[in-house]
């Protein structure tokens, strides 16, 4: 985690970094991804190679030259999620001052989003 006057593209490196292991089903767990979508404020020559050299295409919108809404039809499953979880109120606003007690709530918010999911009656 990082302070909020930090910019997004300064915690790019340390996520994919922080990626577990892949599980397959045959041979050798994969250890990255294969390709990395981001919005256009990711995009440096720095980040884009440093992708490269590790073996992920990066999939980042040019700024000035190609929208972002393209990157759309994958990023909304990814803001689902996020507003499902920031739909409690605890996590909305940060009150705990220990890192590992926000990753706590945010481990119970997702418990309880896969709950709800799952019990909830197929239509």
């Amino acid at each position: 985690m990082s302070g909020a006057n930090v910019h997004d593209s300064q915690a790019l490196l340390p996520l994919v970094l922080g990626i577990p292991a892949i599980r397959s089903r045959r041979g050798p767990r994969r250890r990255r991804p294969s390709k990395l979508r981001a919005d256009k404020a990711y995009h440096s020559t720095e980040h884009l190679r440093w992708l490269r050299s590790r073996g992920i295409v990066p999939r980042i919108a040019r700024p000035g030259i190609e929208s972002s809404e393209r990157l759309g039809r994958h990023r909304w499953k990814i803001e689902r999620s996020i507003s499902w979880l920031f739909g409690y109120r605890r996590l909305t606003v940060r009150y705990e001052r220990k890192g590992s007690h926000f990753l706590g709530f945010l481990g119970l918010a997702a418990a309880l989003t896969c709950y709800k999911k799952l019990t909830q009656p197929a239509t």
